[in-house]
């Protein structure tokens, strides 16, 4: 999935728009323009994957940024990994059919895991399971639920299932810019033999590459890329160089 360490640019898009939450909640995103707009610009910065999250569809349960999505994925001609209000294996199908790479499940695997079983069948590398945590507990419906499961055990339950990786986030650090926390991250990477890729936290290049210390496989970036705390290329040169 990911031969070497990716820096990835995110793409939230709700109402439309690309947006970035404080520690997922509603009522603190701050707004950064047009999707398709974003996804260029990160693509001729040299990004290799995008990961995309229709943020609407998280919350509701049903992709609602369909549009700006399906727009993304007719403008950029590099891997795309979506999430967000995908449900059902046949939403998933059909994404992946039209063109997604991966397709992030989080609820919808917590609900019904061999959902991840099933779409694995006809897609072996397709399905990035996302465990999101809050205070070391799964969490789900766009982090507003929690679950009781922990995250290393749930990760080897997922692989066992055909995940062809591990979506990390750390809500607790999720969208504050105040860094990263790299034990939880080292800790799935143990538990599990396919790729982790991280996310929550990054606001400088010292983050990435603790990232990259803890053995992950990438890092999703947000904030961070959006505010200038640094450049993609900056993170990418960074990472090469260490």
């Amino acid at each position: 999935m990911f031969p070497e360490f990716e820096v990835v640019p995110a793409v939230d898009v709700q109402d439309g728009e690309v947006v970035q939450l404080v520690q997922g909640e509603r009522g603190t995103e701050k707004t950064y323009g047009d999707p398709v707009a974003a996804a260029e610009r990160w693509v001729d910065q040299g990004a290799r994957t995008l990961h995309l999250v229709d943020l609407d569809g998280a919350f509701e349960g049903e992709r609602a940024n369909a549009p700006a999505i399906d727009a993304i994925l007719d403008a950029v001609d590099v891997t795309v990994q979506l999430g967000g209000g995908i449900r059902t294996a046949e939403d998933a199908v059909d994404l992946l059919d039209r063109g997604v790479d991966r397709v992030i499940l989080g609820t919808a695997a917590v609900e019904n895991p061999d959902i991840v079983a099933e779409i694995s069948e006809q897609y072996p590398d397709g399905v990035l399971v996302s465990l999101d945590a809050k205070e070391g507990e799964v969490v789900v419906s766009g982090w507003t639920e929690g679950t009781g499961l922990d995250p290393a055990e749930a990760a080897g339950r997922y692989e066992d299932l055909g995940a062809a990786g591990i979506l990390f986030t750390d809500v607790d650090v999720e969208g504050r810019l105040d860094g990263v926390q790299t034990e939880p991250v080292r800790r799935l990477v143990e538990a599990v033999d396919i790729p982790v890729v991280a996310s929550g936290g990054v606001a400088t290049l010292d983050d990435v590459r603790a990232l990259r210390g803890a053995g992950a496989a990438a890092v999703v970036v947000g904030s961070a890329l959006y505010e200038g705390r640094f450049t993609l290329r900056e993170a990418m040169a960074a990472v090469e160089s260490s």
